[in-house]
């Protein structure tokens, strides 16, 4: 089980809920991809950029836990505003901070997001950082109390899938008490199935699913792709060779004592 702030989930897929060609396709690949979570962007959705109050039936009746976000924020005065505006549209401690750094790369300010994660927990929220691969930037997330820490495996919507293991093998193997999770850049379910094998909790994405040509048919392959992700990880995978060794031994078997006993 997946458990984020105290709470348990089925899924290990957080899915974002932009960009598909229509609310109908939405709810339908939500429903494929079997996630418990859904991404919504506080600033667009309060714009009425999703058809108004179609798109809040269509969350109702896929019951799912919303966890806003504070996409297009470049400050941490916009960002804790926007998150202060979604505690009240939805309800909830639960926000994914985003304070961006670069309009060219999407790239997380690292220095303002600790600073909004510092103001945002005091004030009770339940913070869920976007941040880089950098272990010293998550290490001050999780001190300053985050449960939650939400790495990138590469810029938002690159599909490039995860760029720095390395570094992201180091923060899981650093942060053991802390759920993380791939955060943007993931294109193909073996992305997400990599990101799972490699101890980390759950992915979270939107494009790779909603700008393919068949958003539920997607859905459904990450999905599927999670699962085989996790059961990698739980069964334990084994340990790159430098050298060859044959899967089946030669010595003592019939074929072995066959061709002696014909060049005897």
């Amino acid at each position: 089980m997946l458990e984020l702030y105290g709470q348990k989930f089925s899924s290990r897929l957080l899915i974002g809920t932009a960009r598909y060609p229509s609310l109908a396709v939405m709810q339908e690949a939500v429903k494929a991809s079997g996630a418990e979570i859904v991404t919504v962007s506080v600033r667009r959705e309060n714009a009425g950029g999703k058809d108004g109050d179609a798109f809040w039936n269509i969350i109702r009746e896929l019951n799912v836990k919303v966890l806003p976000n504070t996409a297009g924020c470049y400050s941490v005065e916009d960002a804790v505003s926007t998150a202060e505006l979604a505690r009240e549209l939805f309800n909830t401690k639960w926000i994914k901070l985003e304070v961006i750094g670069d309009k060219a790369t999407l790239q997380p300010d690292v220095v303002g997001t600790l600073e909004a994660t510092k103001i945002l927990l005091a004030d009770g929220f339940e913070v869920f950082p976007y941040c880089t691969e950098d272990l010293t930037v998550a290490k001050r997330l999780a001190d300053a109390g985050c449960k939650v820490v939400m790495p990138w495996g590469s810029q938002i919507g690159s599909g490039k899938g995860i760029l720095h293991e390395e570094a992201l093998r180091r923060m899981r193997a650093e942060l053991r008490g802390v759920s993380l999770v791939i955060d943007a850049g993931l294109g193909a379910p073996s992305h997400a199935a990599k990101a799972l094998e490699m101890g980390y909790d759950a992915v979270l994405l939107n494009t790779a699913v909603a700008g393919s040509g068949d958003p539920v048919r997607m859905a459904k392959a990450f999905a599927h792709a999670l699962d085989a992700g996790r059961a990698a990880f739980e069964a334990g995978m084994m340990k790159p060779r430098e050298i060859a060794q044959p899967s089946t031994p030669v010595t003592g078997t019939p074929f072995a004592n066959t061709a002696n006993a014909r060049s005897s």
